[in-house]
């Protein structure tokens, strides 16, 4: 990047501190995506081999397909891994777990509507599928349909009170929605079940928005023990370093994440 007139000669110390916002939504938004093409996958083949189907019209075609919809959807081709999906669906109308993948084919190709119609169905034939009930509610997080999103939230919790990630789909609904400190409430509880960068990032996220600045920092300090390569927390974290008077710390947190980003 080359340097505006008059910045030849000045000092990096005196170099104005320019802050990148972050949307921790987006964030969240963003990595369900990246989670979606990197892990998953394989946990679901090896459940779907130990299932035993009923008798249908032709069970080993919809099976064909369906692993041809994982093996597609591993390489990201969605638009083809969703025809084979739903393939299998029309072979085998009751196949749960082929409205379960179609639906995050859905999403990552930022389709709410159908991946919502799909967990839906999957939710019908098996009610007491929490991770379904989560998934839904994802779906609707991205259609701002917040009061839906809690409500699944709370279903799912109501048959695994220890799912962390309802507790963080919960938290997000509710911070969107307004109520930062209710969304800090499940936020905690999430990091106590599930202490991983997604939940440190996002309750840090929110104590920045109650302008809890110090306990912010440290979240995101915690965040980034777990992966130092993330560039959207260096932002982040230089936001409330500056909030705490922290210029040179927030300097360097930009720096640090720009470099990662390849500025």
């Amino acid at each position: 990047m080359k340097s505006a007139p008059g910045e030849a000669g000045r000092a990096p110390q005196d170099q104005p501190l320019v802050l990148i916002p972050v949307m921790a939504e987006d964030v969240a938004r963003e990595q369900r995506r990246k989670v979606l093409k990197r892990v998953g996958i394989a946990l679901v083949v090896v459940l779907i081999g130990a299932v035993v189907y009923k008798r249908t019209a032709d069970p080993r075609n919809a099976r064909e397909a369906f692993d041809a919809g994982l093996r597609l959807m591993q390489a990201t081709r969605y638009e083809q891994a969703a025809l084979n999906f739903s393939r299998a669906i029309d072979l085998k109308p009751d196949f749960a777990e082929a409205y379960r993948m179609r639906g995050r084919v859905y999403v990552a190709e930022y389709s709410p509507d159908p991946a919502i119609k799909d967990f839906s169905k999957l939710i019908a034939l098996n009610p007491n599928d929490a991770g379904a009930l989560v998934e839904r509610g994802l779906a609707r997080l991205d259609k701002k349909d917040y009061q839906n999103a809690i409500a699944d939230a709370d279903r799912a919790l109501a048959i695994d009170p220890k799912l962390g990630r309802a507790y963080n789909l919960r938290a997000t609904a509710r911070r969107a929605a307004g109520d930062p400190a209710k969304a800090l409430a499940d936020f905690t509880r999430a990091v106590e079940l599930q202490p991983d960068l997604e939940n440190y990032f996002q309750r840090a996220s929110t104590y920045q928005q109650m302008d809890q600045h110090k306990l912010a920092v440290a979240d995101f300090d915690n965040a980034l023990a777990f992966d130092p390569q993330q560039p959207h927390i260096y932002f982040a974290r230089a936001l409330s370093r500056a909030a705490l008077g922290d210029s040179a710390g927030a300097k360097q947190d930009i720096e640090a994440g720009r470099r990662i980003d390849g500025w």
